[in-house]
């Protein structure tokens, strides 16, 4: 697993390392019972902050796709399978989305209103 962030997005580091986790995810890249790296050992990997990763690892708990146990660390959950699921449909859909000239703030509206609905 490769948790990837961008330190010049304006989207902030956490959001950023929980999204990576999810594509992950969502790529079936990662599996249930699997643990994630030591958040000490990403910070240190990434030259960021314990707790920015932390609060990351408590954003994926609140999902459901990890728990976290002391002792254990963060291990991905069966939930894992559902956002494989959904990886498997995105691509159709952005390739729709572009092969229909939708750019992606007018596709993200539109998701964003349908499960808002």
């Amino acid at each position: 697993m490769l948790l990837r962030v961008d330190p010049a997005s304006t989207v902030p580091l956490f959001e950023q390392l929980a999204a990576s986790v999810r594509l992950d995810a969502a790529r079936g890249a990662i599996s249930s019972g699997e643990r994630l790296p030591a958040a000490r050992d990403v910070a240190t990997s990434l030259d960021i902050n314990v707790h920015t990763v932390l609060r990351a690892y408590q954003l994926l708990r609140e999902e459901g796709l990890i728990d976290l146990r002391r002792g254990r660390g963060a291990v991905v959950t069966d939930r894992v399978a559902l956002y494989g699921a959904l990886g498997e449909a995105i691509p159709a859909l952005v390739n729709r989305a572009r092969a229909l000239d939708v750019g992606l703030g007018a596709l993200t509206a539109m998701i964003r209103q349908e499960y808002d609905s």
